[in-house]
């Protein structure tokens, strides 16, 4: 077994792993941005090293920061997580050729074979598993997908090589669309998974997402451990799982979980994994399962542990997270398939920062004033953030994970019921109120919905309606406090060490004056210290950030002329691309950020006249 093991990730799910670690009895490695020195990973490691600044491709995705900082924990493995360098070959491979530390999943090469979306296609059809129509090649051109449209019929999805959750996913829905939406999901691709592929697939109107969890270890045993069904999702991004599926017969069960595994063979795949398929949905009567003549095609592999494998793991018993370590460490796997039964229902709750009824808009700051969670039998929160915490809104919007166990759908459908009133987060927005909405939807609870249900169906009154009577607010910091604490964090050769002093506010009444520091921290544009917004010279319109942020394109130069409704830049934020568009027309008399550029709530970034 391992000595010391580097999370290379944040979060509940590194605190997850690091749970997993400390029942071996392995010591924990976090790393961490600048955004995240006060992080909920960060105070459960044994030691922590930062890795770089907020943005994530200079910190999280910085494959030699987060080689160098085991290096210098001296950890012997790195453990990826979920997102960010999980499903990254080249940084596999990269851990692999490292001198003494183990990486912790699927070998680089099983990786790029079964994770790379067109090398998955090809061997899924080598092992005879229905495919989506679509390319098994990536595609680089306009040309490309126009003449698959032609070929297949729209709309199609442009999907990126690396990507997953509906990260890197654009939809065409005409050929005019196609050169917009091919550059739109190779950057996001780049972006979020250092890898600018993208695919093409036939986009299917109203399915069901299956997946089904493999597990496998280097002695030649896979096992598949059921399968959970993730149809309700917003903008291909889902909010709750739950498993078994509530749509499926037995027999169309079986044909899918045995498709599952001989994919699993075919690419000789080992560690955790998740292999996902999407099933065409029919006209069904009440009570009525999709029966085993159901159409359904093979997804996608994620070659990690996902997000929501904690399903699995109360419906089997099986602590996936602690296999995937003991995997690496080169044991087998020590149950049959015989042996791994499904016992009753469980459903798992994204709890993310966002408003749902703002068409689920991310929180754009906020502290945790209260965050109590539920407990009982059958519940569980897997979560890193404690009351007090401030909301870092630099990467994805979920904060915790709400698991609820039943000995049947119903009990774990009445017991979520319980758990998310008894659920008390204050300070900042969340989409509990969204949640229990979903416990008493007739679509949701019959079973019944799709992947497009929430976009398509859902009235988005009955949405407003859940946030006004269970939605909270962001709550503004108080201040006037007659102590005050301060926190010091110093890194010597990157290592994390904590100072911390509280002392009465009249100590530091008038002491920022003359030449001392100021209270304010520099701007990153050139701004005067105190002054967190860009500098701007030009009179006029100012268009200002709405949210937190990085700049991923701008639309537009000094001396064009935009109209209302034009697209002045794109803002990522939370994962999610979010247009800023002109309000009023006018004439472009400064730029005041680049592409790549963070900024803030409020930030100026565009001068009309």
């Amino acid at each position: 077994m391992f000595d010391k093991v580097l999370v290379a990730n944040r979060g509940e799910i590194a605190v997850r792993v690091m749970r997993a670690c400390d029942d071996l009895g392995v010591e924990t490695v976090a790393v961490y941005s600048d955004a995240d020195k006060h992080g909920g990973h960060v105070r459960y490691a044994d030691e922590a090293y930062n890795v770089g600044p907020a943005r994530a491709a200079d910190s999280y995705l910085d494959h030699d920061a987060v080689i160098e900082a085991a290096r210098k924990a001296d950890a012997d493995a790195i453990h990826p997580g979920y997102g960010f360098l999980a499903e990254n070959a080249t940084f596999a491979a990269a851990v692999e050729a490292t001198d003494s530390v183990t990486w912790i999943g699927p070998s680089s090469e099983s990786m790029e074979q079964a994770g790379e979306k067109t090398k998955a296609r090809k061997v899924m059809q080598a092992a005879e598993v229905p495919i989506v129509p679509g390319t098994t090649e990536p595609v680089d051109s306009e040309e490309e997908v126009r003449a698959f449209g032609d070929e297949h019929g729209y709309p199609i999805a442009i999907k990126a090589e690396g990507g997953g959750g509906g990260r890197g996913m654009k939809i065409v829905r005409e050929p005019e669309e196609a050169a917009d939406q091919l550059e739109a999901a190779k950057r996001e691709g780049e972006a979020y998974f250092d890898n600018d592929s993208v695919y093409l697939e036939r986009y299917l109107e109203s399915p069901r997402h299956i997946e089904v969890q493999i597990l496998g270890d280097e002695h030649g045993n896979v096992r598949h451990l059921g399968e959970r069904d993730c149809s309700l999702q917003r903008r291909h991004q889902k909010v709750i799982e739950e498993g078994p599926s509530p749509a499926l017969s037995d027999e169309l069960r079986e044909k899918i979980g045995a498709a599952a595994r001989r994919g699993a063979d075919e690419a000789d795949y080992y560690n955790a994994g998740t292999f996902e398929f999407l099933v065409e949905e029919e006209d069904r009567s009440d009570g009525e399962l999709l029966g085993p003549d159901a159409d359904f095609y093979f997804l996608e592999v994620n070659t990690r542990i996902q997000v929501e494998h904690c399903v699995t793991e109360e419906l089997t018993g099986i602590d996936i997270v602690k296999w995937q370590i003991r995997v690496a460490a080169g044991e087998e796997i020590d149950f049959t398939q015989e042996d791994v039964e499904l016992e009753g229902h469980a459903i798992e709750f994204r709890i993310n920062a966002e408003n749902a009824a703002e068409d689920f808009a991310p929180a754009t700051g906020g502290e945790l004033s209260t965050y109590d969670p539920p407990g009982g039998i059958g519940v569980r929160v897997d979560d890193a953030s404690r009351q007090g915490d401030d909301l870092v809104t630099d990467y994805d919007s979920m904060i915790a994970k709400l698991i609820v166990h039943g000995g049947s759908r119903e009990e774990c459908l009445a017991r979520s019921e319980r758990a998310l009133a008894e659920y008390d987060i204050e300070g900042i927005p969340t989409i509990v109120p969204f949640h229990r909405l979903m416990l008493t939807d007739d679509a949701f609870t019959a079973g019944t919905h799709t992947t497009k249900y929430l976009d398509e169906q859902l009235d988005p009154a009955e949405i407003e309606a859940a946030q006004e009577r269970w939605g909270t607010e962001p709550t503004p910091s108080e201040g006037g406090e007659e102590t005050v604490e301060r926190e010091f964090t110093v890194e010597v050769n990157g290592k994390r060490f904590e100072v911390s002093l509280e002392e009465s506010a009249d100590l530091f009444a008038g002491a920022g004056g003359g030449s001392g520091a100021s209270a304010g921290r520099p701007s990153p544009r050139g701004g005067d210290d105190g002054d967190d917004s860009a500098a701007i010279s030009a009179d006029g319109e100012v268009v200002s950030a709405e949210m937190q942020g990085t700049i991923l394109e701008v639309n537009v130069a000094e001396g064009d002329t935009v109209a209302a409704g034009d697209v002045i830049c794109v803002l990522e934020a939370m994962k999610m691309e979010n247009d800023v568009i002109a309000e009023t027309g006018g004439t472009v008399t400064e730029i005041a950020v680049a592409e790549g550029d963070s900024v803030d709530q409020g930030d100026p970034l565009v001068v009309l006249e």
